[in-house]
């Protein structure tokens, strides 16, 4: 699977609607702001609606953003969505890397 296609299981390749940017834009909430350059408004403007539904009072440290951060992550991919995170905390969500 390539970055600039998104596979269905089942189903051939299709390519990215849209990619919206997630930042964390610190201590006092809303927390986050999210951006896109490019798809269907409509598309974006609902998206952004159920990840702030989300995201809107967690910081990324907060337990319960990962597990929301995973749903919204599933709900881009349903949608074809690229999703980019700017949380500050990058590293952290990096798996590990294998020595060798």
């Amino acid at each position: 699977m390539t970055s600039d296609a998104i596979e269905i299981e089942g189903e051939e390749e299709l390519p990215p609607v849209a990619t919206v940017r997630i930042t964390y834009t610190g201590p006092t909430a809303p927390h986050w702001e999210i951006t896109s350059d490019d798809g269907d408004p409509e598309l974006v403007d609902a998206f952004r609606t159920r990840v702030m539904a989300r995201l809107m009072l967690l910081p990324p440290h907060d337990p319960q953003f990962r597990r929301n951060r995973d749903r919204v992550n599933r709900d881009a991919e349903g949608e074809r969505i690229i999703v980019v995170w700017e949380t500050g905390m990058e590293e952290q969500f990096r798996p590990a890397e294998t020595a060798g």
